[in-house]
């Protein structure tokens, strides 16, 4: 039982630390978050992170818990499925889920700047500009250089919600706390847009997530509420196609003339955005454990993943409402909490790193696919007759919000399994409607029951 307002430091004002900070605040605790940047309510924080993200139902959960989910869907566009467009620029939709299912496509800085005014009308105190410079796990201190002064602050406990280059995790791994790699792809990612349309109609189709892919590398596009969408370029950065041959005016121009012809007409700052906008790298963090004493890591800072699954803030603030769960269950016991916490959401984490990695290799190679979009009409078919039995891959994860990733990862890759047997009929392209779905449905049945 918690005895005593335990004094918590959270290093990072992004949406996780901005979210945690509400949710333990609402349990009588002094927060207090420390942020390296300047308030980005008062200034334009630098460019190359998305202005928007996808957000589904993990994530909403979250925000329905502190009474943010209507605020947010007011501020969000929904998204109905993937829209490709071939080289040709014709179209080809996708749903993700059944009817009456989406994700939202919601400002990131919105959603930050909504989450960090809640947390200060709940009486969370924000500093900003406090770069965090080393840790003393042991007194559960932290040093901050800040405005060119440094300045040593004592806590009961501290979060490292401070992203993918956490300077929390790395003052654990330099003790050798704890062990952590981050693996890059060979691809990075530069955000380019599409200016709203001065006529009536939309320049791109509105509810949807617009997807050019070109095997080794694609675009992205998600809608903004002015109508305005974010593109992204993942792009590798060596090689015939690749960042490192895009610094010439004539050849960004030609690159896109040639892959991306339908997007020409629309990018009318697409020189300036591809000179302005930062070149990014895609990285995966692993590492464990996540906790040492007092001090513990969540979200990005534990778990970073590539953004090929819409799941990165998701996955986060699916932390923050199981921490909560943890701390309701365990009566604040923390020491508890926290062992279990890294148990549990260790191989969920690890489970949905490998699902955003697989997943890019979907979205820019098979989604065009004539035997991949085959297998999924084949999927959604088993889904509309046997909805508890056979649910597709994407679904539960994105739409199954009390399933757990790494449950959703080993059912997909049974389902896979027995999708792969279907496939390989040779006159599967013209009998496909004729199957016996409940025959499909026994046999995966049958798979499970022999695990």
């Amino acid at each position: 039982m918690k005895t005593e307002k335990k004094d918590i430091a959270i290093v990072g004002a992004g949406l996780v630390g901005s979210l945690l900070s509400i949710y333990l605040v609402k349990r009588g605790y002094k927060v207090t978050v420390f942020e390296k940047r300047r308030d980005m309510r008062a200034h334009v924080l630098e460019g190359g992170r998305s202005i928007n993200l996808a957000l589904s139902n993990r994530g909403i959960r979250a925000l329905e818990y502190i009474g943010l989910a209507e605020p947010m869907k007011r501020m969000a566009i929904p998204m109905h499925g993937r829209m490709m467009h071939n080289m040709k620029g014709d179209l080809t939709f996708q749903s993700y889920g059944k009817n009456g299912q989406f994700i939202n496509s919601v400002s990131r800085s919105g959603l930050n700047k909504m989450l960090m005014g809640e947390a200060e009308n709940q009486g969370v105190h924000f500093f900003y500009e406090y770069k965090c410079e080393e840790l003393d796990f042991e007194k559960t201190e932290i040093k901050f250089q800040t405005y060119g002064s440094h300045v040593t602050r004592k806590f009961d406990m501290i979060i490292g919600a401070d992203g993918a280059f956490s300077a929390v995790r790395e003052a654990m791994e330099k003790k050798a706390f704890i062990k952590g790699t981050i693996d890059a792809l060979e691809h990075g990612y530069k955000e380019l847009r599409i200016p709203s349309s001065d006529s009536d109609s939309p320049l791109l189709q509105k509810n949807a997530l617009h997807i050019w892919p070109r095997e080794s590398f694609m675009l992205i596009a998600l809608p903004n509420p002015d109508e305005s969408f974010t593109c992204t370029l993942f792009l590798p950065f060596e090689g015939e196609q690749s960042f490192k041959n895009l610094k010439r005016t004539e050849n960004i121009t030609d690159f896109f003339q040639t892959y991306f012809p339908d997007t020409v007409p629309l990018m009318n700052t697409l020189l300036e955005d591809f000179r302005d906008n930062a070149t990014s790298s895609l990285v995966t963090v692993r590492c464990y454990p996540w906790v040492k004493n007092n001090t513990f890591l969540i979200g990005d800072a534990a778990h970073g993943i590539v953004p090929f699954y819409g799941q990165g803030m998701n996955a986060g603030f699916e932390d923050c409402f199981i921490l909560n769960e943890l701390l309701d269950k365990h009566q604040d016991d923390w020491s508890t909490v926290l062992k279990e916490f890294q148990e549990l959401r260790k191989p969920d984490n690890d489970a949905i790193a490998q699902l955003a990695l697989d997943n890019f290799v979907e979205m820019r190679d098979l989604v065009a696919d004539e035997d991949f979009l085959l297998r999924k009409k084949i999927e959604a078919r088993l889904h509309e007759h046997f909805p508890d039995e056979w649910i597709p891959l994407y679904s539960m994860v994105t739409f199954e919000e009390t399933m757990r990733y790494s449950e959703a990862l080993a059912k997909g890759a049974l389902q896979h399994q027995v999708m792969t047997e279907v496939m390989r009929d040779p006159h599967i392209k013209t009998n496909w409607e004729k199957l016996d779905l409940k025959s499909i449905v026994n046999k995966l049945s049958a798979l499970r029951a022999s695990r």
